[in-house]
């Protein structure tokens, strides 16, 4: 008996029914060039050690993400870091990968969505997205994560989209119902880490960033579990792949089975 899907606390985009092709991604260390969470924690909240330890226990299974990821943000708030403060504080910090707005770009001249699915805060990724795109480009790329709860004491907690999974973002529902329609694109999907373990396996083609700091969580996953996937360094390298495969060039078994951008 499969467990229960769990019921989302925030909306969601329309699904895009009539294309061929829709990519899903990751923010934080795949869109972006460090994990803003964890920047926040390692800085201002309990440090890299214990986020570190955080992250492996999910990845052996010993916790969920969702515990892990609300322990680390509230050591940033018992720090006395307000919401606002750590919001500039990675908006001066964050850079985003140098290949995405090209790839982005691509994406919109070809009529292929890009969906942010992310496991961070909405308005943080609002924030940081438009200060490196602007407004208008910002808006046509539909985000989907958690969201943040500013108590009147000034303090913050994050507001899980699905507080009953273990995932608190369950990234998989962002994903199935495009398999249930009468023509499913193909679905391209890009992460890095323990937070992007619930999409891993539905992906059609799934994208894994290398990590220059060696906390490749993702792909240590998918190796674990057998799930195919594509490592690849920056969006540049991947953008060549996607182009193959939304060409014609190359079939997704073809580039699955080369496994690397």
């Amino acid at each position: 008996m499969s467990d229960p899907v769990p019921e989302s606390t925030l909306p969601y985009p329309p699904v895009y029914k009539d294309k061929r092709f829709v990519v899903l991604s990751d923010w934080d260390g795949t869109i972006t060039t460090q994990d803003s969470n964890d920047y926040m924690t390692d800085n201002l909240g309990y440090g890299k050690d214990k986020r570190r330890a955080g992250n492996l226990s999910v990845l052996e299974g010993r916790t969920t993400f969702r515990d892990s990821f609300r322990e680390m943000l509230e050591s940033i708030v018992a720090n006395g870091w307000s919401f606002d403060a750590c919001k500039a504080e990675l908006l001066k910090n964050i850079k985003l990968d140098a290949g995405f707005q090209d790839f982005n770009a691509w994406c919109r001249a070809s009529d292929i969505p890009v969906v942010i699915v992310s496991s961070g805060m909405a308005p943080n990724i609002h924030a940081m997205l438009s200060n490196v795109l602007g407004g208008d480009m910002a808006s046509t790329i539909d985000i989907i994560a958690n969201d943040v709860d500013i108590h009147p004491d000034g303090k913050w907690s994050i507001k899980f989209r699905h507080p009953s999974s273990g995932f608190g973002h369950d990234k998989s529902l962002a994903i199935l119902p495009y398999k249930d329609l009468e023509s499913p694109p193909l679905l391209f999907f890009f992460g890095d880490g323990v937070s992007d373990m619930s999409a891993a396996r539905h992906a059609d083609i799934l994208f894994v960033k290398q990590k220059d700091d060696g906390e490749n969580d993702l792909a240590a996953y998918c190796t674990r579990e057998g799930i195919k996937h594509i490592i690849f360094r920056d969006f540049a390298q991947a953008l060549e792949v996607v182009q193959a495969v939304v060409s014609g060039e190359k079939t997704k078994e073809e580039v699955l089975a080369a496994g690397k951008a």
